[in-house]
């Protein structure tokens, strides 16, 4: 498999403005947001390079994902994104990397990408070029997921700590509690599940990397590189203790909601069954049968009332002793 050519790199400068081609043509990181058709256009025209459209980025193939043409390497995958109401949600990214430029799709707020621009300066005092901040980029990415993992296993302790936590709220209270625990935890395991696309893309296109630029990568990024691969490897096992505690999670809410409904089915059986013998007495004198012994008598009527509340007393006390109530 051919491999690109290495050719001498300039000092980055990050460019967002796809109208200046003067900074398009000199620039060694072109970062495109939400472009649109004049402006991926502008920039293929400076650079000589095809850029991503939006469909190009959502592409699932392994193929699409990760290829190699006219000397630059084409590289897709999903990522953590942020809309307006600051609120995570899957999108994707897609990086055109070349010896001497990086370009740079995206189609929303990646926010490890914001935090590495704003600290591009600190990060690389010292002239540098796109290999540096295309490694750098991979790192934040990473740290990225991991802090989401982070954000992920707090939400997942405060979940279970009120799943099993003990509270003093009634059975109606409870049950809307869970109910809205399990929203949560639903939420939090459609992230882990984002996170986990975006781990096997990133660890797939780290390897893709690797062995494409074996001729010009500088060797102070290899080890970055081989570091970033394990990182990816440690991250993907814990982000798999997540989703295992996810599931532990939902298994036991709906096993507590469970609870709660069959212990309000059987409260609601025993007052039925305690209603029938009192029923049974009342239909009995009131059939006002001519022969009927009791019409003639003077305490007839206490004597129901008191028979029908002993027939409900019994059950109760019953039930009581067999630790149904």
């Amino acid at each position: 498999m051919s491999v690109i050519a290495p050719v001498p790199a300039p000092r980055v400068e990050r460019v967002t403005d796809a109208t200046d081609a003067a900074a398009l043509r000199n620039a060694a990181w072109i970062d495109l947001i939400d472009p649109s058709d004049e402006a991926r256009a502008a920039v293929e025209r400076e650079t000589g390079l095809y850029v991503f459209s939006r469909e190009d980025t959502t592409e699932i193939e392994s193929s699409s994902r990760l290829y190699l043409e006219n000397n630059a390497l084409y590289l897709t995958m999903p990522v953590i994104a942020r809309d307006a109401d600051n609120q995570r949600f899957s999108s994707s990214i897609g990086f055109i990397f070349a010896p001497h430029l990086l370009i740079t799709v995206r189609f929303a707020k990646v926010l490890p990408i914001e935090l590495f621009a704003e600290r591009l300066d600190k990060i690389h005092p010292a002239p540098c070029d796109a290999a540096h901040v295309f490694v750098g980029l991979l790192e934040a990415l990473a740290d990225g997921m991991a802090d989401n993992l982070e954000r992920s296993r707090a939400e997942l302790d405060q979940a279970s700590h009120c799943i099993f936590g003990k509270g003093n709220s009634g059975p109606l209270v409870r049950n809307n509690e869970l109910r809205q625990v399990l929203t949560d935890i639903g939420r939090v395991g459609d992230l882990l599940s984002t996170i986990r696309d975006s781990q096997l893309a990133l660890g797939r296109l780290v390897h893709f990397v690797s062995h494409m630029t074996e001729e010009w990568l500088p060797q102070d990024l290899r080890p970055k590189l081989k570091t970033l691969r394990q990182d990816i490897a440690s991250l993907a096992d814990y982000d798999s203790h997540l989703t295992n505690k996810v599931q532990f999670l939902l298994d036991a809410i709906l096993g507590f909601i469970n609870i709660d409904q069959s212990n309000t089915i059987k409260l609601m059986t025993v007052v039925g069954v305690i209603g029938v013998p009192p029923t049974l007495i009342a239909s009995i004198y009131g059939m006002n049968f001519e022969l009927m012994p009791e019409l003639k008598w003077a305490w007839g009527y206490p004597f129901a009332l008191a028979l029908m509340l002993l027939s409900a007393v019994v059950p109760v006390l019953w039930f009581k002793r067999k630790g149904w109530l």
